[in-house]
């Protein structure tokens, strides 16, 4: 079994992004995202800071405060072998409700890929008051070319952020 990381909570978060489960570079250097091909940092600055990616994680972090965007994972343990999704066996989900609740400010969920939507949807189906935005994943695996994956990142970040 792995485990995925508590959540990173902005004070106010309006946004919450969920990804699936971290992938074995990330649960390796224990950070969201680590694996230096992962578009996701990359959209992010592109479309939130218009500056490169800081090689501190602290400082991405200070990326997500500052725009009131919560980052978390669908699953907490789950069994897979690599880092694929579709590996993935005898998922557990995390308290997202719980979440939620405690956080009324989130009125939006950006799912990073279709994945964590598919899991999500399987253990919650809609919730109430809350929009779903289903973005392209920014994994590497995801052959998308990163423009368009910026684009419709772009679309939904911007919105929810403003």
């Amino acid at each position: 079994m792995i485990a995925s990381f508590a959540p990173i909570l902005p004070a106010a978060p309006k946004i919450l992004i969920l990804g699936t489960m971290p992938g074995a570079v990330s649960l390796a250097e224990q950070q969201y995202y680590a694996h230096k091909q992962n578009h996701f940092w990359k959209i992010l600055f592109a479309v939130l800071a218009e500056v490169p990616v800081p090689d501190s994680y602290a400082e991405r972090l200070e990326l997500l405060h500052g725009h009131g965007i919560a980052l978390w994972d669908v699953l907490e343990y789950c069994e897979r072998q690599g880092s694929l999704d579709s590996n993935i066996r005898n998922p557990k989900e995390n308290d997202i409700l719980g979440l939620l609740e405690k956080h009324p400010s989130i009125t939006d969920i950006v799912f990073n890929g279709q994945q964590s939507h598919k899991f999500f949807t399987r253990a919650f189906g809609q919730i109430t008051g809350v929009a779903l935005h289903v973005m392209p994943s920014t994994s590497p695996a995801h052959t998308m070319k990163f423009e368009d994956k910026r684009a419709a990142w772009s679309q939904v970040i911007r919105r929810s952020t403003i």
